[in-house]
């Protein structure tokens, strides 16, 4: 498969009004390699997609592949999907139930020869490690599986750009993990645009080089992951990036000393040790990950973590892979833990636990958080 692709990018400028209330309006760059659209379902993410493809039109705007314009509405120009020289890889995969993994894969190489085709096929297979499945039909290969053959059967192609729209969605994290591995190692050799659509901020961590959050079809943020992810300064960009606990608070000492800061949480006694922070505002909000809390049943002792609550399960439940504990601590706290910690502890409703919060794990963002759904 051939390279030379270091030059290509996408801009795509337009409006799509999509409802009364509702309209995509975005201005973005695709420069080569992964820019991560995130964002939460029905912010624009898919119409983006869509319209760089052809399979959406916009009202308005300018979509460019380089130096080919693909769509510009004062112009004329709206090139059919065929012609756009742009991979779609959707979660439905859409393959094709009576061919092989071969044929599906050389389905879109008729115009080559039968050598060249061949050649085509066994190069992808082996990049993205289906070689020994070419003979067998979608119904008798996994999921991962049908989804390694549908990303073979869009590169196949060699596009000009790539769009993935949650094409992983669907699959347990270890085989995301290694599939994501071996889309990186393609692109790395190539390095065109790829514009990767996802809702899962463990996903951006994983793959993005670049990542632009949309929120009600409008960009709120662009840069890298760790950039914009890390930095919950905004309602919409924290609560994306998996901040589940966001706790008012007033700032009511700073340890220059030592870096940190001490803030009291409205609606109790309890006081946090945070990362001391430049910002002259006494009113902030802590955000913690979840998955950044320990929990455990006898009181800690001998340990670096400045937070140590005692508190209360107030409930279990079972989400995917994760169980999720709300723990009443003088405020309410979303804690996640694994099914085998659950056991382990013999953790209930009502449980009596420690909750252990380092200092590093609380992001400050100044002012106070507003819950975009409560506002609207």
């Amino acid at each position: 498969m051939g390279g030379g692709a270091d030059r290509v990018s996408v801009h795509v400028s337009f409006a799509r009004r999509l409802s009364p209330a509702f309209c995509v309006d975005v201005d973005i760059d695709v420069p080569p390699g992964i820019t991560i659209l995130f964002g939460a379902s029905g912010s624009g993410k898919s119409t983006i997609l869509r319209s760089i493809a052809g399979l959406s039109r916009p009202d308005s705007g300018r979509i460019t592949l380089n130096d080919s314009t693909l769509f510009d509405a004062e112009r004329g120009i709206d090139l059919p999907p065929q012609q756009r020289r742009v991979g779609v890889v959707f979660q439905q995969l859409a393959l094709f139930p009576h061919l092989t993994v071969a044929g599906n894969i050389g389905y879109g190489l008729h115009r080559l020869t039968g050598s060249e085709r061949q050649a085509r096929i066994a190069a992808i297979a082996n990049s993205f490690h289906i070689a020994g499945l070419l003979h067998r039909r979608p119904a008798q290969i996994s999921g991962g599986e049908r989804q390694r053959a549908a990303l073979a059967r869009t590169l196949v192609t060699e596009p000009a750009a790539l769009l993935l729209d949650e094409p992983l969605s669907a699959l347990d994290h270890r085989i995301q993990s290694r599939i994501i591995e071996d889309l990186r190692r393609w692109n790395e050799a190539r390095r065109i645009p790829v514009l990767y659509v996802t809702h899962a901020h463990r996903e951006v961590y994983a793959l993005g080089e670049r990542v632009v959050v949309l929120d009600a079809g409008t960009v709120v943020a662009t840069g890298t992951p760790h950039e914009v992810l890390d930095d919950p300064g905004r309602g919409v960009i924290a609560e994306l990036a998996g901040f589940e606990n966001r706790l008012a608070g007033r700032v009511v000492a700073r340890r220059r000393d030592t870096g940190t800061m001490s803030v009291r949480v409205d609606g109790g006694s309890l006081a946090l040790d945070v990362p001391l922070t430049d910002t002259p505002d006494e009113r902030v909000t802590v955000a913690i990950r979840a998955g950044d809390i320990l929990l455990a049943t006898v009181a800690p002792a001998g340990i670096s973590a400045r937070n140590i609550l005692q508190g209360r399960i107030a409930g279990l439940a079972r989400e995917g892979p994760a169980v999720v504990a709300h723990v009443d601590a003088a405020v309410p706290f979303v804690v996640h833990l694994t099914p085998a910690s659950v056991e382990d502890l013999a953790l209930q409703t009502g449980s009596h636990v420690w909750l252990i919060v380092k200092t590093y794990s609380c992001r400050i963002a100044a002012g106070e958080y507003e819950d975009r759904h409560q506002s609207s």
